[in-house]
């Protein structure tokens, strides 16, 4: 028999140690295992780290890893469009002040990016010289999609119907509050946006607008309800598409805006979202396709360490081939510790614990055979050696 005793140093194979445990050998078996609806385990080191993105140094600004629509310069402006046509529009949105400044009659402005489910930034400022009410004062909009407006208004210290006050999901739901600051200081609104889910005629995500307005959230995952409108209700069957072009509202008053950027959010599971809760076809696929990768992983190894990885794949699918693989060389490992000198016993502690935590872990799971033999010899090695204590 050759001789399959893991040297003590091989067991530390990326050289990082967590409670006794490299994270190669341990990390696999912590937490509870994969299921239907989750491909990994809780607490495991095989789920993708988040990307980095930087912060803005400044509160508001875009971070890292933001798409800036607006940021106050000329060629900023090539990122808009109007939406009406030039023979029918009375002039053109201007730049002022770095700002984007509505100007009555010009009608609609529309990103030229396109975009669906999103973090979106977005600064306005409502006329300096009040003049009107109600409707009439600061009157804009945001459209996320050009189909679900979030108002833009001067309510700061004029009443009108709620469900159009700033911050409101127009005809929908009104704001929770009234966050604005006074007349000539620039307001701030952050949403996250989440469309609407339709698929053959079936609702499977109505969507869901949070706003917050100059740090007050006043929509709090509100429902679209297929997003209102004037004096009326829209049903929740329009098809809204993947992407669309977040649009800015003419509505006669000249609003500015600024400092406009989105970030895209990751996308739902209905959507083929892979980090979260899935649907159960979903997640065997990606449990299959961890299991397979982690069983390549393990040709690039031998002995002991190659067990543990197929013994980690076991934790995503079982695989025959795998478990019987595994389990030869478990069988080969025991022999070679059974006829070991003492000095290269004492070297195998972190090796049998190891071994001892996976056994443990996929069994008290019924991830393998519930009469698999070697639970047992290793658990009676490692507590024979003292190294570990009886439950």
């Amino acid at each position: 028999m050759k001789n399959t005793l893991l040297p003590i140093h091989s067991v530390f194979l990326f050289l990082i140690t967590i409670v006794g445990f490299p994270i190669s050998l341990a990390a696999a078996f912590w937490g509870e295992p994969p299921d239907a609806n989750h491909p990994w385990a809780v607490h495991d080191a095989n789920r993708p780290q988040p990307p980095r993105v930087e912060p803005a140094p400044t509160p508001g600004g875009p971070p890292s890893d933001a798409v800036v629509l607006f940021d106050g310069t000329v060629d900023s402006l090539e990122n808009w469009r109007h939406v009406k046509p030039d023979d029918k529009r009375k002039g053109d949105w201007v730049l002022k002040d770095g700002a984007l400044e509505c100007v009555p009659g010009s009608g609609y402005i529309a990103s030229v990016a396109e975009f669906g489910d999103c973090q979106l930034h977005i600064e306005w400022l409502a006329p300096v010289d009040i003049k009107g009410y109600g409707q009439g004062r600061g009157n804009s909009g945001v459209f996320l999609m050009g189909m679900v407006e979030v108002q833009v208004l001067d309510s700061y210290n004029n009443p009108t119907y709620a469900d159009g006050t700033a911050g409101a999901v127009y005809g929908v739901m009104p704001p929770a509050a009234n966050a604005l600051r006074g007349p000539g200081e620039w307001q701030s609104y952050d949403i996250i946006f989440r469309r609407p889910i339709i698929r053959d005629g079936v609702v499977i995500d109505e969507g869901s607008l949070t706003v917050f307005v100059n740090g007050v959230v006043v929509q709090d995952c509100t429902a679209l309800e297929g997003g209102g409108g004037w004096k009326k209700r829209k049903p929740l069957n329009r098809v809204f598409p993947e992407k669309g072009s977040l649009e800015l509202q003419d509505h006669g008053n000249p609003v500015r805006f600024r400092n406009i950027w989105y970030r895209p959010l990751r996308p739902r599971p209905e959507e083929g979202g892979t980090d979260g809760r899935l649907s159960v076809e979903a997640t065997l696929a990606k449990r299959a396709e961890i299991a397979a990768e982690i069983r390549k992983d393990s040709t690039e190894e031998s002995g002991i360490a190659k067990a543990m990885l197929l013994l980690e794949s076991l934790t995503y699918e079982f695989n025959e081939a795998a478990f019987a693989q595994a389990d030869e060389l478990i069988q080969d490992y025991l022999g070679s510790f059974a006829i070991a000198q003492p000095e290269q016993i004492r070297e195998q502690k972190e090796s049998i614990l190891a071994l001892d935590n996976a056994l443990q872990y996929l069994s008290s799971y019924k991830l393998i055979p519930p009469d698999y033999p070697a639970v047992t010899e290793v658990e009676t090695i490692a507590l024979k050696q003292g190294w570990k204590k009886k439950r």
